[in-house]
């Protein structure tokens, strides 16, 4: 069924559709509609599931991880500031490996105050252990949101489904719904080996001394850095995971094959614009206008930011002239987080491209066509020129 509504109610959707059982709750703009339509849905029994409003983000995760701890498939959504004052909670949820879900629509953090979009928020937290996915369109979300359960929990691992505020979770585009007997079929019900069972009690998370020692049963256990090290090992796994995933949700839905990235007018290109969310889509435009001069560039939009899917990346990147990555965030003292991803992954590449890094849209600032066209033309017509340093584009000084 194709339907016409928000990204944050094509999120709604897909949380209804996976069958969440426990939803926490905290407003913050601009994700709010979509807790707010997933009370409807808990409110008209369409679904059954606890829904929970909280007096904080860092509550909502706290009930996300009791919820799923006692084996209930968990959910909540933030934004911004909302998702830093949920990092303590964060690390817990990943280092108790669960399988929570949560969406995030990508928001400037304060200070200065700002509710408009960029991607700071989800990327200042590449680093704390969550998968994280980015959605294009509205399509991808749900179908993204459904995906991101059932990988949580064949990996035990938390996974972020995050995609722009307003540019995505306010405007209204066609996507189709899939039927709930179709995504039964897909995502079986959760089912974890171990949860707090007050018919077989434990202790889970005790404090873990440096160095393994024996279990109550007289097994040896891990320390903390085989913990750490079977986390690091269990997302690298979880990139072959996916791509299981992905290619079962193909044969059913009959949408996918493209797990880590998504490809434009790529496959002669000599020049590739790279990007996260939304904004791959704008610079098809560009891309399009830019082919009409016979140059010859794609666009590449990365869906899969953690584990950050290297192969993929080295793949379609390597050999071309250059790699444009344009990006709404930044890793402070340093440069573009995805920009030096890109670059660490294609270093040991026999071709590698020259990589420019461009950074915009800070704090909702608008995106023009016209910024984005001069910017791809003065990378293609002089890649050599470009130094290690980013490059602002439209900045007002």
């Amino acid at each position: 069924m194709h339907i016409i509504e928000s990204g944050n109610v094509a999120a709604a959707i897909g949380v209804k559709l996976s069958r969440a059982q426990v939803i926490a709750a905290y407003p913050i703009t601009p994700q709010t509609p979509l807790t707010e339509k997933l009370s409807e849905f808990v409110e008209s029994g369409e679904l059954e599931a606890e829904y929970i409003p909280v007096e904080s983000e860092h509550s909502a995760m706290a009930v996300c991880i009791a919820a799923s701890s006692a084996g209930a498939r968990a959910f909540t959504a933030t934004s911004a500031n909302g998702l830093l004052y949920m990092v303590e909670q964060l690390n817990w949820a990943v280092g108790a490996r669960l399988p929570v879900v949560m969406c995030v629509a990508n928001r400037g953090i304060g200070a200065p105050w700002t509710v408009w979009n960029d991607q700071q928020d989800t990327i200042s937290q590449r680093d704390v252990g969550w998968i994280q996915i980015y959605a294009n369109d509205h399509q991808q979300i749900i179908d993204s949101v459904i995906k991101a359960f059932k990988l949580a929990q064949t990996v035990s691992v938390p996974v972020m489904v995050c995609y722009d505020g307003y540019l995505l979770s306010h405007t209204y585009m066609p996507f189709e719904q899939p039927e709930q007997k179709k995504v039964d079929a897909f995502l079986p019900a959760f089912a974890p080996k171990h949860f707090l069972d007050p018919e077989n009690p434990g202790n889970f998370n005790t404090v873990t001394l440096p160095d393994i020692r024996p279990d109550v049963d007289g097994n040896m256990a891990p320390g903390y850095i085989e913990i750490r090290h079977n986390l690091q090992e269990d997302l690298r796994a979880a990139l072959d995971t996916y791509v299981t995933i992905d290619n079962e949700f193909e044969k059913e839905f009959g949408r996918g094959g493209n797990p880590f990235i998504e490809e434009y007018r790529c496959d002669d290109a000599e020049f590739v614009a790279v990007c996260i969310g939304s904004l791959s889509y704008q610079l098809r435009d560009v891309v399009d206008i830019m082919r009409d001069d016979k140059v010859k560039i794609g666009v590449m939009g990365v869906q899969m930011y953690r584990p950050f899917p290297d192969q993929a990346i080295v793949g379609a990147l390597a050999g071309k002239k250059c790699v444009i990555v344009f990006e709404k965030a930044l890793s402070y003292g340093n440069q573009g987080a995805l920009y030096a991803d890109i670059k660490s992954a294609l270093y040991s590449s026999e071709k590698k491209p020259r990589v420019h890094n461009y950074i915009l849209g800070l704090g909702g600032r608008e995106i023009k066509t016209q910024h984005l066209l001069d910017a791809l033309a003065q990378s293609c017509t002089s890649p050599d020129t470009f130094g290690d340093s980013p490059r602002w584009i439209g900045l007002k000084l």
